[in-house]
């Protein structure tokens, strides 16, 4: 009889025999800053009880596995679209463009893509599977969405430092009510989003 503690949370691949590499993005919904993607390929073994879909996990938790993800992948990729080019192509075909980046910049070439979400456009020959709450249901997919976040966190607390009146290292350009009250204060900045409904109606 198995007990629930003894069901994995996340599986560690869909394919056995082939090299997966799981993606994900972070930032899609923000009003300011890049999206980010990573793509990761886990060894089959990998086991990281803390992990988890990175919206689930706390901050600290997700930079206690940023480190062991990074040390023990077969190969891993962070890559940023700015938010010049999200205005110019729009957030979604930036963020699959991070994935592309992302993908191409690792060590190891994959033989099928796990996509979260439900949108994506194939990269040169590989196969690709995308799957809703992906980053919940297959470890390799929850190491990326820990990447693409964390990373993302790093890039908009640096801006802050420049641009602290959007109070970035909390709210990392996330649409709150804080957030929209400086935009109206104090105006736009070089890194907010124009195609973006940036204050409310």
């Amino acid at each position: 009889m198995h007990t629930k503690k003894d069901i994995p949370r996340l599986l560690n691949y869909m394919n056995k025999g082939l090299v997966e590499a799981g993606c994900d993005e972070a930032g899609r919904g923000c009003l300011a800053g890049p999206v980010f993607a990573a793509a990761v390929i886990l060894p089959k073994h990998f086991k990281l009880d803390l992990l988890d879909d990175s919206k689930k996990m706390s901050e600290k938790k997700r930079y206690l596995a940023r480190p062991v993800i990074e040390a023990n992948a077969v190969a891993w990729s962070v890559a940023m679209v700015d938010n010049r080019e999200i205005d110019d192509i729009n957030i979604l075909n930036a963020s699959i463009e991070a994935m592309h980046i992302a993908i191409r910049q690792l060590t190891v070439k994959p033989q099928v893509l796990l996509i979260d979400g439900n949108r994506f456009k194939p990269y040169q020959d590989l196969p690709h599977q995308c799957i809703v709450r992906g980053d919940a249901t297959f470890a390799s997919i929850a190491a990326a969405s820990v990447l693409a976040k964390t990373y993302r966190d790093d890039y908009m607390r640096k801006i802050h430092e420049k641009y602290h009146q959007y109070a970035w290292d909390k709210n990392k350009g996330y649409p709150t009510k804080q957030h929209r009250e400086a935009i109206l204060r104090y105006g736009f900045s070089p890194h907010h989003r124009r195609s973006f409904r940036l204050l409310d109606e």
